[in-house]
């Protein structure tokens, strides 16, 4: 993909490719990059062509305007007062935000402003997340008489049950120290340097074997619904061929004689 290149005709999400690092930017700025269902189809179809892309490193989910992602479009939500039209909504969301999860490769959130309900949900569904200090973070469909059900289950695979209840039960806004300390993101900054952080992020991944990357990632994610023995057994297996790669091998061998790694990416 090409620098800028947007992933739909009116540029609702813009897709800026910097040597592996891809970023994909949430272009709504004046209705707070709500999830309209082409900003959830925009999604999908960007993270669709990512995933066979073997070229990708990391992949950095950033916001234009003064916040990260406001959510579900409530207007056109409530313009299609139809329950088919709701499932299918959810379902889609559902889709994308499954498919931050099965990337093959990190994905980080680049929080700034607000993210709250499906905002907050984007968040909780990446693998890491940068936050600006100023950051806010919610999920407050009960403020609306509507229990955020969907983001539930990204933010109850990241804060613990008593945290995470208590934000979806009174929809009140936590800060990014709160967030940090919850484990809802993984790093906070200075809003001045929080572009700084976010490459220093990223340059430290891609410093890193491709193949070591793609490999733990997977692995992670699959081992966390395992039991212990189950996931001990899998873990073996995946190291077991991880140490068969060409990567393990150079890694090692650099290691041993105190040089740079030359990855392979096999």
């Amino acid at each position: 993909m090409t620098a800028q290149q947007a992933a739909s005709g009116d540029d609702i999400l813009l897709c800026e490719d910097r040597n592996g690092v891809v970023t994909l930017t949430l272009n709504r700025p004046a209705q707070f990059n709500a999830l309209s269902e082409e900003m959830l189809v925009a999604l999908q179809g960007a993270l669709d062509d990512l995933k066979n892309d073997g070229a990708v490193r990391c992949v950095v989910l950033a916001a234009a305007g003064r916040a990260f992602c406001a959510g579900h479009d409530l207007k056109q939500m409530r313009a299609n007062p139809h329950q088919d039209y709701y499932e299918a909504l959810f379902a889609q969301c559902s889709r994308v935000m499954q498919g931050i999860v099965n990337l093959p490769v990190p994905v980080i959130a680049r929080v700034h402003g607000m993210a709250t309900a499906a905002g907050c949900q984007l968040v909780a569904s990446c693998d890491l997340a940068v936050a600006a200090e100023s950051a806010t973070f919610a999920v407050s469909g009960i403020n609306v008489g509507l229990f955020c059900s969907t983001p539930a289950v990204a933010l109850s695979r990241n804060v613990s049950p008593k945290q995470a209840f208590d934000m979806l039960v009174t929809g009140r806004f936590i800060s990014s120290a709160e967030a940090l300390s919850y484990g809802l993101v993984s790093r906070v900054a200075p809003d001045a340097e929080l572009d700084q952080a976010v490459t220093a992020l990223t340059a430290d991944i891609c410093a890193k074997s491709p193949v070591a990357i793609r490999t733990g990632k997977a692995m992670f994610s699959r081992q966390r619904s395992m039991s212990l023995e189950e996931a001990y057994a899998y873990a073996g297996n995946v190291m077991t061929c991880n140490m068969m790669a060409k990567d393990a091998t150079e890694g090692i061998d650099a290691f041993i004689e105190k040089r740079k790694p030359q990855w392979k990416g096999r």
